[in-house]
């Protein structure tokens, strides 16, 4: 029997020492960095990273102007919130003017009137 797992231990020792020599001649093929074909692939993937990062900032000045562009509009409502706010409190503001104007008149129509009955029967 130890002689069967023997055979079998020496057949993964062997598949081993094959599967080793196959990954270093692998790695000795690879291209080395200053291959022109590594080089390009590098430039490549340089050109894809730096238009990647150029779309993300466009997309970060496109959210910034967004933001802003809202902003001025919350500030415009605003404004035009305090203005007809303003605009009605002068509206009341007149209106009890001419309410109070409206009420001395009628006051000194009644003084006059009993002026002029106090002066008839002196």
């Amino acid at each position: 029997m130890s002689f069967i797992n023997q055979n079998a231990l020496d057949d993964r020792l062997s598949a081993q020492q094959k599967a080793r020599q196959a990954m270093v001649e692998r790695f000795r093929q690879r291209p080395s960095a200053d291959d022109p074909a590594v080089i390009a692939r590098n430039a490549e993937r340089k050109a894809i990273a730096e238009a990647r990062a150029a779309r993300a900032e466009e997309r970060e000045l496109a959210r910034i102007a967004e933001e802003e562009r809202k902003a001025a509009e919350a500030e415009a409502a605003r404004q035009a919130e305090i203005a007809r706010k303003a605009a009605e409190l002068e509206a009341a503001a007149e209106r009890a003017r001419a309410v109070q104007a409206a009420q001395k008149a009628e006051r000194d129509a009644r003084y006059a009137a009993r002026k002029a009955k106090i002066k008839l029967r002196r």
